[in-house]
């Protein structure tokens, strides 16, 4: 049974307050939280981003799909949806597809870096065949207010005059 509709800015609240929990910490600030029948299974923040670190591998969508293989839950992955306060990048994105994931909210998009316009269809059959649904756009204002006070604040260089800061900072 997949996440009732009406729930979703329930849960993107809660990926959010992950975002803020991340910023606060100095990191990058995606948060994400996984959803199989209107409950919490896994749930995941940005790491690595603080100071000069480069770790292009904790992303908060890989992190949650860590904790959910951690957990061991016998779960029907296609009834899995996965809310993110940003865009997945094509490293997530493909990790999704390849877990099997049914549907991606995401609330701010990603202009640098995101994967979910991919034509899947131009690719080999393992990403072509995919059922993942993405719905876009899930309370875009209040994600992107999380990332303009990243951008703003001179403590954070991890993308530092990036294209993605740049189209942030402009809105």
């Amino acid at each position: 049974m997949p996440v009732v509709i009406e729930n979703y800015g329930y849960f993107m609240k809660k990926a959010l307050a992950l975002a803020e929990t991340a910023l606060a910490a100095g990191e990058f600030p995606v948060g994400c939280v996984m959803v199989h029948q209107d409950r919490i299974v896994a749930t995941g923040t940005r790491k690595g981003t603080v100071a000069d670190a480069r770790n292009e591998i904790d992303h908060a969508e890989m992190v949650a799909l860590r904790g959910l293989v951690e957990s061991r839950q016998a779960l029907d992955h296609r009834e899995i949806t996965i809310f993110c306060t940003m865009e997945p990048c094509l490293m997530c994105y493909a990790a999704l597809i390849l877990a099997g994931v049914g549907t991606i909210v995401f609330a701010y998009e990603d202009v640098m870096g995101g994967g979910t316009g991919c034509d899947l269809s131009r690719l080999k059959p393992l990403y072509k065949n995919s059922t993942i649904e993405v719905v876009p756009h899930l309370m875009r204002k209040e994600s992107l207010k999380i990332f303009q006070t990243y951008f703003s604040s001179s403590a954070n260089r991890y993308w530092r005059g990036s294209l993605l800061a740049e189209y942030t900072l402009a809105q």
